[in-house]
């Protein structure tokens, strides 16, 4: 990938960003709601299975937890253009980080090459909210270490849906429906991702958001030289188990702070940078990453029993929980505006739960016992 380095693109601005207000970057297809009702119908499907299978209810995906930690995001002085949204001001911002696997399956083995996801909530956020999110000063922002996210729109998602829920148990016959689609190369991707340490993954966005007066895709980008090093050890199906991603992560946290970059890549072309689909990356070498922000998690536990707890039962991690000059484009945010609702509010009906939209970093907690 273009502009990995440490300190990213400098950048300008080009005069060539597209706002993100302007006409066809957003475009709702006929039929989306109902696509979105039928995934959101799915999706509690799939949750019910793990009720049968573990006698407990998780998230609709990223069901398996590898590991929490805090730290603070950095922001510095930033030319105009990448002075929006989040990013407008000098600040320090708490954060907390969960690491996952993406499949709704919490005991799926981590041999098995797969999406890995990082979830970020960012306190002491001042500006005006979508409703969501209004009575809390948190923004919320998702990752994932495929740059390109198969699930590319609502319509697609539920195709998607519908063929895991029923070949989804046997490889080869979801191979086989896999193969007479038109993106059958997309969909495998994600069983051929590097399986390494997960501090050591760039992580994306992968669809489209508001930044501020543009649009952009953002990217973590691993700075730390024990992170980046540790990107060449992958997984050994033969001698590591069935926990090695969280053994590793468990094992950096105790030596070791973690540094990122935060970067964004703007949207200039509708034609080469869709908005609506997020199959298809972003080229970066045509269109360039640039650093707006820093993150530093110093070393700690990072799976510690409390913390785990707390956030399976009572956080939702939803991008729509934040800043409006942060709003989430497309398809793919369209359907997780009416998805993680339906996902969160059947977790904690079956799990007697409350959901806590945590206001402070203080209330995730640093050990001890579950108290909410």
């Amino acid at each position: 990938m273009a502009s990995d380095g440490a300190n990213g693109h400098s950048g300008v601005d080009t005069g060539k960003y597209i706002k993100w207000n302007a006409e066809g970057v957003e475009k709702i297809p006929p039929n989306e709601a109902e696509d979105i009702k039928a995934v959101a119908d799915m999706i509690n499907q799939m949750q019910q299975k793990q009720i049968n299978n573990h006698r407990h209810c998780y998230s609709g995906t990223h069901a398996r937890t590898q590991g929490i930690v805090k730290g603070k995001l950095i922001v510095k002085e930033l030319p105009q253009h990448l002075a929006q949204t989040l990013f407008s001001k000098l600040a320090e911002y708490p954060i907390a980080m969960r690491y996952s696997t993406e499949p709704g399956d919490p005991g799926i083995d981590d041999r098995i090459p797969q999406p890995r996801g990082l979830g970020m909530k960012v306190f002491n956020v001042q500006g005006e909210m979508f409703d969501a999110g209004k009575d809390f000063p948190t923004q919320d922002i998702e990752f994932n270490n495929a740059p390109a996210l198969e699930l590319a729109d609502a319509k697609t998602t539920r195709e998607i849906f519908e063929i895991r829920i029923k070949y989804g148990d046997d490889k080869k016959d979801l191979y086989k429906q896999l193969e007479a689609r038109d993106d059958t190369d997309l969909q495998k991707a994600r069983d051929q991702l590097r399986n390494t340490h997960l501090e050591s993954f760039r992580m994306y966005s992968q669809s489209a958001f508001r930044f501020g007066d543009y649009v952009v895709k953002y990217s973590l980008v691993p700075s730390g030289e024990t992170q980046k090093k540790a990107h060449e050890e992958t997984v050994d199906p033969d001698s590591h188990p069935n926990n090695i991603l969280s053994q590793w992560l468990q094992e950096f946290y105790s030596k070791h702070d973690a540094e990122y970059l935060f970067q964004v890549q703007f949207l200039e072309n509708l034609d080469e940078q869709p908005v609506e689909y997020a199959g298809t990356p972003w080229d970066d070498a045509k269109y360039p990453w640039q650093t707006v922000a820093k993150v530093i998690v110093p070393k700690q536990e990072s799976f510690l029993p409390s913390r785990k707890t707390f956030w399976e039962e009572h956080i939702r991690l939803d991008p729509w929980h934040g800043l409006k000059t942060f709003q989430p484009l497309g398809s793919s945010n369209r359907l997780r505006r009416g998805v993680y609702p339906a996902s969160a509010g059947f977790r904690h009906k079956m799990i007697a739960r409350k959901e806590i939209n945590v206001t402070s970093i203080d209330q995730i907690p640093d050990g001890g016992f579950v108290t909410g």
